[in-house]
């Protein structure tokens, strides 16, 4: 049984060692709330502080309805976890448009080089879909998002994949606000241009479209056209 000092403190180290030992799996839901309580005979409250931060550094993930999974078994690299892309991280949009502007027209230009015929045929699925959802905040976004998803997968390196996946799964929640960024008709024509490009086997134009693609976002947003 945990001691009464320094009580959330003692909880994440007992977490950490769940996840280091590899009782707590990737992918798998942690015990519940209640059952920590019962386990460590501590409060639900101090469970519920220690899975916060927990959360906070990209550790765990909690789902409504469903319970609390472990995303993240990579704890303390360097003694410290402030390089960690957090949801805090994820919040200020001009930020992660810089980031998407940096990182994905690179990943964009390896995938066209990477690109199979199955790959691209989901490309030009996610299109449609964007079409078929013009007027559909929620269904037009989540579309938009998986073209870009897909891309960073074709990559074939674990490092994008990773961190756009983050990137992109913060900011589903933001789906509004990424539509008056993009549009519906801004969204739809970089991307056809984008397979385009692909299909011309050209992922050097591929690059420079989704470098364009990106910094319109990033200039709408410091004109001030839509709120951060």
């Amino acid at each position: 049984m945990i001691q009464r000092n320094n009580v959330t403190e003692q909880i994440i180290a007992y977490c950490k060692q769940q996840i280091r030992s590899g009782t707590w799996k990737i992918g798998e839901k942690i015990p519940s709330e209640n059952q920590l309580c019962a386990e460590l005979g501590v409060s639900r409250a101090s469970i519920r502080s220690a899975i916060k931060e927990l959360t906070g550094i990209g550790a765990l993930e909690s789902v409504h309805g469903k319970g609390t999974f472990l995303i993240d078994n990579q704890l303390d690299i360097g003694g410290s976890q402030e390089y960690k892309i957090t949801s805090e991280d994820c919040k200020d949009m001009e930020k992660v448009l810089e980031f998407r502007r940096i990182i994905e027209p690179e990943a964009c230009y390896l995938a066209a080089r990477n690109m199979g015929e199955e790959l691209l045929g989901r490309l030009e699925h996610t299109l449609e879909e964007m079409r078929c959802n013009v007027g559909d905040s929620l269904r037009f976004v989540e579309a938009d998002l998986q073209f870009h998803w897909l891309l960073s997968q074709a990559t074939d390196n674990p490092l994008i994949e990773k961190s756009m996946n983050r990137i992109f799964k913060e900011n589903l929640e933001d789906h509004e606000k990424m539509n008056q960024v993009f549009g519906y008709q801004d969204g739809i024509y970089y991307h056809t241009m984008i397979i385009n490009a692909i299909k011309a086997g050209n992922p050097e134009r591929a690059r420079g479209i989704m470098h364009d693609h990106l910094q319109h976002g990033v200039d709408r947003l410091k004109k001030g056209q839509i709120k951060k």
